[in-house]
């Protein structure tokens, strides 16, 4: 089934995104504020590429000691990871700034973690965001064989560890990205007719992900495998501990926000029809966590608040708690779920007995 072709059905509680759409944008026009980034997004922006940049620089340039070397490498991986999730983000997506050109600029930004723009603008907006946990469709719940995240999907012997396992596989996520996974991806968005979703052409992508690789490659493994005290084992090691650090994070904070027993992961039928609402089917099979956590919202880009990020992708993180309480209200008006832990280690274990569940049985891991 193409993508194309799969829809969601009206006449299943349409009328709360009307309402909630209307109430969150008197929020915004009654407090005579902008929707996109504000003063104190730019100062995040610069931390999060200064915690990514500066520690490269020292240990490239000053640093001699093994142990400050690799201490500047695990801090470039937390670097990393605040890049993709509080400024690529956004960029991406189209919140950061009313200037497109300015979110352009600032989503290419994913090139210096080893990513592709194009790539994660198909899985995250047009896939993920459109079609949230539906099998088959929302590759964030499609990992092969190793990891199971779906109860549509076939179980295997060794899904009954990945309750063990997947944290290590998180690890491994931008490694992934900087390798193999952004050429396949472009191969296979370009059969799927998905490469017109960007306005982009097959070989001027690959031409600039080819040069994009080269250029990354260079300047964060060669250089300091030249330049830097460390040896050449040892600088490869702290290579990929730091890409580790990021991964680590990246999952951590992705997947407890939709593989979790709430959600209910809908299943198109033969026609491509999904019986919900998109934004329903959002409130279903997402959920929050930490929302009183305001230094670590900080750091992970607002998406603790998954929630409204899902129901409103085009509006600016650092707007989304102060609109959570409208969203919440809203859902509990119209007796539908707003799913959202208390704490990150919560929603962590959550996550865990998910992974479990799903490891264990066939059919609705939420009913164990």
């Amino acid at each position: 089934m193409k993508v194309q072709t799969i829809k969601f059905t009206k006449g299943h509680n349409e009328e709360f995104y009307k309402v909630l759409k209307q109430r969150v944008a008197d929020y915004f026009k009654t407090g005579k504020i902008a929707r996109h980034g504000n003063i104190n997004m730019v100062l995040k922006s610069v931390f999060m590429i200064s915690l990514y940049v500066v520690p490269y620089f020292l240990m490239l340039l000053y640093f001699e000691n093994a142990f400050l070397i690799f201490l500047m490498w695990v801090l470039m991986g937390a670097g990393m990871a605040g890049i993709g999730l509080s400024i690529m983000h956004d960029a991406n997506h189209g919140a950061y700034s009313k200037n497109q050109r300015v979110n352009s600029v600032l989503g290419y930004v994913i090139t210096l973690i080893g990513g592709n723009d194009v790539n994660w603008r198909i899985q995250h907006n047009v896939l993920h965001h459109t079609y949230t946990n539906v099998s088959g469709v929302d590759e964030d719940i499609d990992s092969g064989i190793l990891l199971r995240f779906s109860p549509h999907k076939p179980r295997f012997s060794n899904h009954k560890y990945q309750h063990i396992y997947a944290w290590f596989l998180y690890g491994m996520m931008t490694m992934m990205w900087s390798t193999v996974k952004d050429f396949k991806q472009l191969f296979r968005y370009k059969r799927m007719e998905l490469l017109e979703t960007q306005n982009v052409r097959f070989v001027s992508s690959l031409t600039i992900l080819i040069v994009s690789k080269i250029a990354y490659y260079i300047a964060v493994l060669v250089l300091p495998l030249i330049y830097s005290e460390m040896s050449i084992l040892g600088t490869i090691g702290c290579y990929l501990v730091m890409h580790f650090v990021c991964g680590l994070i990246l999952g951590a904070i992705f997947q407890p926000a939709h593989v979790v027993p709430s959600s209910n992961y809908p299943v198109p039928d033969a026609s491509g029809n999904i019986k919900a609402d998109w934004a329903v089917n959002q409130l279903y099979n997402t959920a929050n966590f930490a929302p009183g956590a305001r230094l670590f919202s900080w750091y992970v880009g607002g998406l603790n608040y998954q929630v409204e990020h899902h129901l409103f992708p085009n509006i600016c993180h650092v707007h989304y708690r102060k609109i959570s309480d409208i969203v919440r209200k809203t859902a509990i008006e119209y007796n539908l779920p707003y799913n959202s832990q208390k704490t990150f280690g919560k929603a962590l274990v959550s996550h865990g007995k998910m992974l479990y569940n799903l490891g264990h049985y066939d059919n609705a891991p939420g009913l164990h």
